[in-house]
């Protein structure tokens, strides 16, 4: 692998952001500038530890630091959709009911990566 951006996980989880964005744009106002701040916030943050943890990859522990940090946001991502669901801010169930699922196999994946790092990366990737 000679970047980031061929990692699986990067490349769902950017997609997956880029969709929660654009649905938090039609939330009621008052979601669109507190929950759903935090759930734009989280959902790029997974992201965003995948690439700097990439970068420090020469260094396993930090590597697996990072991606343990996307990890942690991709479930505050999945809380946040929660809330947005349950107090009927996101009323398209469907569309909760796809993101739920979609951030639900992205941490899996992001675990499943994190163990096969642990076992598997050397200091040259």
């Amino acid at each position: 692998m000679s970047s980031y951006r061929d990692l699986e996980i990067y490349t769902w989880g950017k997609e997956l952001a880029i969709k929660i964005h654009k649905m938090t744009l039609s939330l009621p106002k008052i979601e669109a500038y507190e929950e759903g701040s935090q759930i734009r916030r989280s959902s790029k943050a997974i992201v965003s530890a995948i690439v700097e943890g990439y970068g420090r990859s020469r260094y396993k522990a930090e590597f697996i630091k990072y991606l343990t940090y996307a990890h942690a946001e991709c479930d505050e991502t999945i809380l946040h959709l929660k809330f947005l669901h349950e107090t009927d801010s996101l009323k398209d169930k469907s569309l909760y009911e796809e993101l739920s699922s979609s951030y639900d196999q992205l941490g899996r994946k992001l675990n499943k990566y994190i163990q096969w790092v642990e076992d598997n990366w050397n200091a040259n990737p």
